[in-house]
């Protein structure tokens, strides 16, 4: 159960037919927002959490995305501060932090980007690994396809540095459907994971443009068929 409370808290913190560019409105700027969500997950028991991401722009320009969720057993805290460099996320820090039965793991990532390196840190544990210009982290990964789905396209790619190693993470757009929330019903961007072939997990997340593609609903199966889903509560001033 350690081990599925951990992945289902991590799917809570993410997130058909192509789509016209002509249609959507490209973002030429970052608005800061909070944005409340409730999920409902199946871990053996039933266990209903809220999650809370946040994003914020800082007194030196650079940016702060934060994501929290919490449940009475378990919880998980994620945080990213990156710059913006001509619509890509440019990341500097990434931030983990989760407990679950009383269990900690703590992670930070720090880019050297002159030098085109990351340092990971996993329990005060730290190594080094060269990466691309590019590469996201598991925040920021996030941030980035919001960007890139007004261009049109229905395959996205992006390096990440996951887990002490340098991963692909690739997306399929599926097209638009109508998502009900507690925060209202959304014409939403489909988008999926894609794990390959054989892949026995499947991740859905959906998008709204009304609300600068904004995460309004997230819909994970893992490989035992249980399932969890990330619904838009609330979306206040920042």
């Amino acid at each position: 159960m350690y081990r599925r409370i951990k992945q289902i808290l991590c799917c809570t913190l993410l997130l058909g037919s192509s789509i016209s560019a002509q249609a959507l409105s490209t973002p030429t700027e970052l608005k800061p927002f909070r944005a409340l969500y409730e999920s409902h997950l199946d871990v053996g028991i039933e266990l209903t959490l809220e999650a809370v991401r946040e994003l914020r722009q800082q007194n030196d320009g650079q940016w702060l995305l934060t994501s929290t969720a919490d449940a009475a057993i378990a919880g998980i805290e994620e945080s990213s501060r990156f710059t913006l460099d001509n619509l890509q996320v440019v990341p500097q820090e990434y931030q983990y932090h989760h407990k679950v039965f009383g269990k900690r793991r703590d992670a930070t990532l720090n880019f050297d980007w002159p030098n085109t390196r990351v340092t990971n840190d996993v329990d005060n544990k730290p190594w080094q690994m060269d990466i691309p210009i590019g590469t996201l982290d598991k925040l920021g990964y996030q941030m980035q396809i919001r960007l890139d789905l007004p261009s049109g396209k229905t395959k996205l790619s992006y390096p990440v540095a996951d887990g002490g190693s340098l991963k692909q993470y690739d997306f399929e757009v599926l097209g638009t459907e109508s998502v009900d929330t507690p925060a209202g019903t959304f014409d939403a961007i489909k988008v999926q994971r894609d794990r390959g072939e054989d892949a026995k997990r499947e991740t859905y997340i959906w998008f709204a443009p009304e609300l600068d593609y904004m995460i309004v609903k997230l819909y994970q199966i893992e490989s035992d068929g249980k399932k969890a889903q990330l619904l838009l509560k609330k979306v206040e001033s920042p």
